[in-house]
């Protein structure tokens, strides 16, 4: 094992002399005030051994009676750095581990836990315990929000599934789920007051399968839905780990499941809503919601469930890819525009999202949407003022354009590029990928992604830009192991591109030192505001590699990208991932892509994608 093999990269990592920490069944976890919760997850790591509560230490050799692992919070690391800032010392008889508040100290146990060998990552304990080398760790977030949209409506992932997906952001120090529950091919969350969402709405007759130019079709059913009990098991895991769950229930588009299990939620005035069955096909539904009052009071019923379930700040209302033409055939709609004295049918579709952030904001919540949200007269061309509410966030994913409007217009906004930080899209040119879709975006792209856009940098503006999401669209991902196959590794890269700070800019790097207790302390990272209103910052290490994971990560597909880091910042980010990283999915169980292209049962062979040639456009 390493300490200079963490992921993501801390801040600063300053390796010592002395004795090793040994850790085994007769180390002893004290749990200080405001820590119950990190204490609760350690113990519950199979491959990590402590004491009974309550049983004293006995000798080991080598090491003094009463070895610790130490957990505590520190105010003043949380005024400087951050509630999820911390730091972690490793020395022969005693571990600690130090946050500016709960969060700061789930980031330390996490790296603690990295910087055991890969294998300690498994569901079962050494019979001779662990050696850790001596060092120390300072780090803190460089972004607040750090986020994977997880799209469970185009294909349903049943709540185990999501669960061992929260397991693995904890790994990589993420900490906003963006939770995509409904959409035309299904609708995912119980709502009690209207059952017919998840008797109907929840489950299709089948499936295209690959692309939608694709000839082929599962002819199975597919379908499911989380109870509310169910997210709240959810939600409640996810705070255990100090992520947040944002719900997206999406309007006044993507909404075909709701409007076939209530037809008159759409536009029945001027199509046969009656008709209309949950899709089985992708691309974008034609099927609006009606802009009535009684729909309005439908989705505000929704919410308010929503609201019960979920106590994260942010609802995300989606707001995008809405097509008009049903609305213009619409006598309603049109009544609507003309009583609203709205320009057209992108200002109807403004006034339907502004009327939703009121409706939140007046309950204490922030609305969240695509940046489409910005469009139709919410964002005054001449002033740049916007329409929505102080809070609104914009979800910026066709480029950086709608991210860099909405943060002048003084939004925080949550940067996901479509070309860059898109998962469904194709890792390689090769013919070898599975349903290939998009432009390439190879783990290097990822990595090299400038995550504050040039338009902002160095403005007040700047401050906006709350953090980075990944986005996991579902269409061509039926299973879990494709879903590893999509995400992983590159959900390591851009673990890091959000945590940790470029070298140059406070960025971390690793020392070696002989009992560098005397050395100065390390200077502040400013943390951001993340999704509960705090910043905070992680750090990891490991050692073996499989066989798998042993080949070149280089690509020889690989192309050139503009990029906010240098060649020698991948090419160590490489090392890391070989070195012990991917060993470390390996024990957790994930299928990811291996460096070589897929593995021959990864592959998908005649069914097609939609692969696009060349580089992406330019943001």
């Amino acid at each position: 094992m390493s300490w200079s093999d963490l992921v993501p990269r801390p801040r600063t990592v300053t390796e010592r002399e002395g004795a090793p920490f040994v850790w085994d069944e007769r180390t002893v976890l004290v749990a200080r005030p405001g820590t119950a919760g990190v204490a609760r997850w350690l113990r519950g790591l199979p491959a990590l051994p402590f004491a009974e509560p309550g049983e004293a230490a006995r000798d080991v050799p080598g090491q003094a009676a009463g070895s610790t692992v130490e957990l505590r919070t520190d105010p003043a690391l949380a005024e400087a750095e951050g509630e999820e800032a911390y730091r972690l010392d490793v020395a022969a008889g005693r571990v600690l581990v130090e946050g500016g508040g709960a969060a700061g100290v789930f980031r330390g146990a996490a790296t603690l836990r990295q910087a055991l060998p890969p294998r300690a990552l498994r569901r079962a304990a050494p019979a001779d315990g662990w050696r850790l080398t001596p060092a120390r760790v300072r780090d803190a977030p460089r972004f607040g929000w750090r986020g994977m949209m997880l799209d469970v409506a185009r294909h349903f992932l049943p709540k185990d599934g999501v669960l061992r997906m929260l397991d693995l952001m904890a790994v990589h120090k993420l900490n906003v789920l963006h939770f995509h529950l409904t959409d035309d091919q299904g609708w995912r969350m119980e709502i009690r007051r209207y059952p017919r969402l998840t008797e109907v709405g929840a489950w299709r007759p089948r499936t295209r399968v690959g692309h939608r130019a694709s000839p082929l079709w599962d002819e199975r059913p597919h379908g499911g839905y989380y109870t509310q009990d169910d997210l709240r098991e959810i939600v409640a895991y996810a705070a255990e780990r100090h992520i947040t769950v944002v719900p997206e229930i999406e309007l006044p588009g993507h909404s075909q499941a709701a409007i076939a299990a209530y037809p008159e939620l759409g536009t029945s005035d001027a199509v046969d809503t009656d008709a209309v069955r949950v899709w089985t096909d992708w691309g974008v539904s034609p099927y609006l919601l009606s802009p009535t009052d009684d729909t309005l009071r439908f989705y505000e019923h929704v919410l308010e469930e929503v609201l019960e379930v979920f106590p994260s700040p942010f609802v995300h209302i989606g707001g995008d890819e809405t097509p008009k033409e049903q609305w213009r055939a619409s006598a309603v709609a049109q009544a609507r525009i003309a009583t609203e004295g709205l320009r057209d049918e992108d200002a109807l579709q403004s006034w339907m999202v502004r009327h939703f952030d009121r409706w939140l904001a007046e309950r204490g919540r922030r609305m969240i949407g695509w940046d489409e949200i910005l469009e139709g007269g919410t964002l005054e061309a001449d002033s740049g003022r916007s329409g929505l509410t102080p809070g609104a966030v914009v979800s910026s994913w066709r480029g950086l354009a709608g991210g860099v409007a909405a943060a002048r217009a003084g939004h925080d906004v949550v940067l996901c590029p479509e070309h860059t930080l898109y998962l469904d899209r194709r890792q390689a040119p090769g013919p070898d990928e599975p349903v290939p879709l998009g432009h390439v975006s190879e783990l290097r792209d990822v990595y090299g992604f400038d995550p504050v856009p040039r338009q902002l940098a160095g403005t007040a503006h700047a401050r906006h830009v709350l953090g980075l999401q990944a986005n996991m669209w579902t269409e061509c991902t039926e299973s879990q192991q494709r879903l590893d196959y999509q995400v992983f590794p590159r959900l390591a890269a851009f673990a890091e591109l959000a945590w940790t700070r470029p070298e140059g800019a406070g960025g971390a790097h690793t020392e070696n030192a002989s009992a560098r207790d005397d050395a100065a302390p390390d200077a502040p990272v400013p943390a951001g505001d993340g999704p509960t209103g705090t910043g905070g910052p992680v750090a990891p290490a490991g050692d073996a590699v499989s066989a798998d994971s042993a080949d070149s990560l280089g690509s020889a597909d690989s192309h050139d990208c503009t990029d906010s880091t240098d060649s020698t910042e991948f090419a160590d980010f490489e090392r890391r991932l070989g070195a012990a990283h991917l060993a470390r999915l390996d024990a957790l169980g994930v299928e990811y892509r291996p460096p070589g292209g897929p593995r021959p049962w990864q592959q998908r062979p005649g069914i097609p994608g939609r692969p696009l040639d060349g580089a992406p456009p330019a943001d």
